[in-house]
């Protein structure tokens, strides 16, 4: 196979996977990324010699970088995110933190953290996205979890599901250290 072929072949792959992965028909896609509809079907059975404006256009509207469509090795069945890769994208005032141990992409996402609320911390968030849920379990302490102004207390053990999609908060309110995992899907 020519590499223009195992490019072609990995398009194919790529965009048809993606698609059915945000669960949209070929002309949801299409009109997404101002394409044909023919455009697509040949792209998606690796026919023709696409120009880069129309990959580009295909790929933002699937939300992925250009790169992820023409990448001809395939996406292991595991990725690992190794200590290197989590990265901490909250710290507190006290010194808790936020981290983020690993996500998946595209559409629906999910993202798997990791915090911990030092006495009197607070994260207050904005609404994500329509339909987003999220998941916290505390394994220590007691977790105080706002959502839409309600305070909730969740000690040590217990697990809170919400609507990520309303303005909602973390904050320990007590005098010892709070830790808990947090899971947010994103639809």
């Amino acid at each position: 196979m020519s590499d223009q072929e195992a490019v072609g072949a990995a398009v194919a792959r790529t965009v048809r996977t993606l698609r059915s992965g945000h669960g949209w028909s070929l002309d949801e896609l299409a009109e997404r990324a101002g394409v044909s509809k023919g455009v697509l079907v040949n792209l998606e059975q690796a026919r023709g010699n696409p120009n880069l404006g129309t990959l580009i256009r295909v790929a933002d509207a699937l939300g992925v970088p250009l790169v992820r469509l023409v990448q001809v090795s395939e996406e292991p069945p595991v990725r690992l995110f190794p200590p290197p890769r989590q990265v901490v994208l909250w710290q507190g005032e006290s010194g808790g933190t936020g981290t983020l141990l690993a996500g998946t992409d595209p559409r629906p996402t999910m993202e798997l953290w990791r915090w911990e609320l030092r006495p009197g911390e607070l994260r207050e968030s904005e609404a994500h996205k329509p339909g987003t849920k999220e998941i916290a379990h505390v394994e220590t302490g007691t977790l105080t979890l706002y959502v839409d102004g309600h305070a909730e207390p969740v000690p040590a053990g217990t697990a809170a599901v919400f609507p990520g999609d309303r303005t909602h908060g973390y904050g320990n309110d007590t005098s010892e250290t709070v830790r808990f995992i947090l899971a947010v899907q994103d639809l």
